[in-house]
């Protein structure tokens, strides 16, 4: 054997021990997730999953607090929301919604020194709103979010503003010509894992109401519209769900039948629900925000901060891993306790 030959051998060798280190370290944990042969697993690292637990540690619910036995609308001024709730247990959700969102800036980041009914401040306006989203996604969305439900917590983990957040993207910037319409592809960006897929996919799906689907239902030319730029949108649309729920296309898929329902998981059951409960959210909460929101927290188009799969899931197949804080805060299961 000549050297040639060897050295193309230990490179190979090299390449190998480099591409198993990488994409598929030791310690690696296989999760069968479907019939035997099939290919629908999950693969887990133990490091990134002992990470991901920690940081989806939910904070102690704070303590019950004695009824004051008098309703919070007729202690307190301007309580459009949560009127109908015991006025200590008011305060206790407040104080909740506080730490989950603003725990540095204090009450202060929505209330005005001068009086707290003041709607002075955006951030109370936008609040309301929230908590009012909040109520109607564990009400009439248990469809997507089940037993678990969601609290202000479950996006914002902390912060004001939650991470997860998109907005319209302007198109890409390009000298004229054949290629000057580039469709926002080949600009590798993360939340399409850094493909050449279009990266603006939640404008079509999650703000529009873009029909999802590769495969045509009939050949043409009986109204089978899918194109290959439709297909791409698409696969983009995947991948970004596949990175903001931490999992992979055989979560939902079975992999030799992609656009079989009675072939796939009932995650994509879920799935489809959580599509349409983000677009209903976009439509009916966030959009209509735009002229309350200033300048700085709208998009480089003007939009308002949107929502998508990441923003609860915050990499995770469940957000917060399922478990359950709205159980603490029954106030937020039902909008019947909105005034």
């Amino acid at each position: 054997m000549n050297i040639g030959i060897k050295t193309l051998l230990v490179l190979a060798i090299i390449v190998e021990v480099f591409a198993i280190a990488v994409f598929e370290p030791p310690g690696s944990v296989f999760v069968q997730q479907g019939y035997r042969g099939v290919g629908i697993q999950h693969i887990y690292q133990p490091k990134a999953l002992e990470k991901a637990i920690a940081e989806n540690k939910i904070p102690d619910a704070l303590p019950p607090e004695e009824p004051a036995g008098q309703l919070s609308s007729a202690v307190y001024q301007n309580v459009q929301v949560l009127g109908n709730v015991d006025a200590n247990e008011f305060l206790r959700v407040m104080n909740a919604i506080t730490a989950w969102v603003a725990p540095e800036q204090g009450c202060t980041y929505c209330h005005v020194d001068e009086g707290f009914a003041s709607d002075a401040l955006y951030t109370k306006v936008v609040a309301r709103r929230m908590l009012q989203m909040t109520q109607h996604l564990n009400q009439d969305w248990k469809t997507h979010t089940g037993a678990a439900g969601v609290t202000c917590y479950t996006c914002h983990r902390g912060q004001p503003v939650p991470a997860n957040i998109w907005f319209h993207q302007p198109a890409l910037v390009q000298a004229g010509g054949l290629t000057n319409y580039r469709t926002q592809q080949n600009a590798p960006k993360e939340n399409v894992g850094l493909t050449s897929l279009p990266y603006d996919v939640d404008t079509n799906y999650l703000s529009g109401s873009e029909q999802i689907r590769v495969q045509g239902t009939r050949a043409l030319p009986y109204g089978n519209r899918q194109s290959t730029k439709q297909t791409e949108y698409t696969y983009g649309f995947m991948v970004e769900i596949s990175k903001g729920l931490g999992v992979n296309c055989t979560y939902c898929h079975n992999s030799r039948a992609f656009g079989d329902w009675q072939q796939s998981s009932p995650q994509r059951v879920t799935a489809w629900h959580g599509i349409r409960m983000a677009r209903d959210l976009n439509h009916n909460y966030l959009e209509p925000l735009q002229s309350v929101f200033p300048g700085n927290r709208l998009g480089p188009m003007g939009d308002s901060p949107k929502v998508n799969c990441a923003t609860c899931h915050a990499g995770v197949y469940k957000p917060l891993f399922g478990q359950n804080m709205v159980q603490d805060y029954p106030e937020l299961l039902t909008t019947s306790s909105a005034k």
